[in-house]
């Protein structure tokens, strides 16, 4: 509305300016000054107002979307369990608080640095990226400025923290080519077919339950170009821990199967991605060290997966599967364990790539 006002005024202002020129050619010289003062005014006026709409808009646009339609659901409703926040109503067991997001920041630079990057497939110039189950959006920050011509969207239940205070008009730290799309896998992506030529998937074996697997890869697929990559990132139970953290790995499969959930469908993926039709499908198992036998990324590791253990003890207890007491002495047997240079524990990640075909 304001952009045409100031149209508006711009309009007047050079009616008024013709007028006063005329006035001047029919010496009417009383008029002169008075219209060509309003003139100048109108335009001056007009053409602020055009230019301050003009930035704002330039401050809030988002990427285009690559697919008709953003639907999906937005946040969801939360509840509190051993003090901290949960969202309701879905599989998802970690908890969905500043916290939490400050730990998934963290394990994202942990995995970056193990990794050595962001992802494994070989993508080259993507036009169209989607990062399925965001989080803090971090992964998808950072592909967006590797490849500043493609258009990244990151897709979640909530909106991250960094772009909720983004669109409250906060500071804009978001890349330009990047956008946040509301939506949950279990429902359905909400994009048209071959969309994107990079679809990403990391860590959201939490959140799937055992029978969705095929339709969560199914979407993933569906959504990807002739000759786009999708890459899955996943990681079960802990490995070598001792036998506190088997304990504690024991409780947390016990709790995800309460819920559908098996840890083990992470491992599958690859066979997912050929049963779906894709070519080329690269399928590795990568142990990544926790505890001070790993050096730096063992013990980045370590803190890492220490506090997700703190972050399930409320479902735990909550689920009678463990005792606050029993907790306690569990979990600080694990810390002594990952201390211990003599304790081999590792994370086996595996991570599972592949090709739409018909490039």
């Amino acid at each position: 509305m304001r952009r045409w006002s100031g149209l508006g005024l711009v309009a007047l202002g050079i009616v008024l300016g013709v007028a006063s020129l005329v006035a001047l050619l029919q010496g009417a010289t009383l008029y002169v000054d008075v219209l060509a003062a309003l003139a100048v005014l109108a335009v001056l006026v007009g053409a602020t107002l055009w230019g301050v709409v003009r930035v704002a808009d330039r401050r809030s646009a988002k990427p285009t979307l690559p697919a008709s339609g953003a639907g999906g659901q937005g946040a969801t409703l939360t509840t509190t369990v051993g003090g901290r926040t949960h969202a309701r109503g879905i599989p998802y067991v970690l908890p969905r608080d500043l916290e939490e997001m400050n730990r998934l920041d963290f394990q994202h630079y942990v995995l970056r640095q193990a990794f050595k990057g962001n992802f494994l497939a070989p993508v080259e110039r993507p036009l169209a990226i989607l990062d399925v189950g965001t989080g803090t959006g971090r992964w998808a920050h950072e592909v967006a400025t590797v490849f500043p011509s493609a258009n990244v969207i990151g897709l979640d239940l909530n909106t991250p923290p960094v772009d909720e205070k983004a669109e409250a008009g906060g500071e804009e730290i978001r890349p330009p080519n990047y956008a946040f799309v509301p939506g949950n896998i279990l429902e359905g992506l909400p994009f048209g077919d071959a969309s994107f030529d990079f679809v990403h998937m990391r860590l959201l074996v939490l959140a799937l339950p055992h029978d969705r697997w095929p339709v969560v890869v199914r979407e993933l697929v569906r959504v990807t170009r002739p000759g786009g990559w999708v890459e899955s990132v996943e990681v079960p139970a802990d490995e070598r821990g001792g036998p506190a953290v088997d304990q504690i790995m024991n409780w947390v499969t016990a709790l995800l199967q309460r819920r559908g959930i098996d840890i083990m469908d992470g491992t599958r993926v690859g066979g997912l991605l050929q049963a779906q039709g894709l070519v080329n499908v690269y399928s590795q198992r990568v142990e990544v060290p926790i505890g001070v036998h790993g050096g730096r990324v063992g013990r980045l590791m370590a803190t890492d997966i220490l506090n997700a253990m703190q972050a399930l003890r409320g479902p735990l207890e909550a689920q009678g599967l463990t005792t606050a007491a029993e907790f306690d002495r569990t979990f600080a047997e694990a810390r002594r364990a990952m201390e211990s240079p003599r304790v081999r524990c590792v994370a086996p990640f595996y991570v599972a790539y592949g090709q739409q075909p018909g490039a």
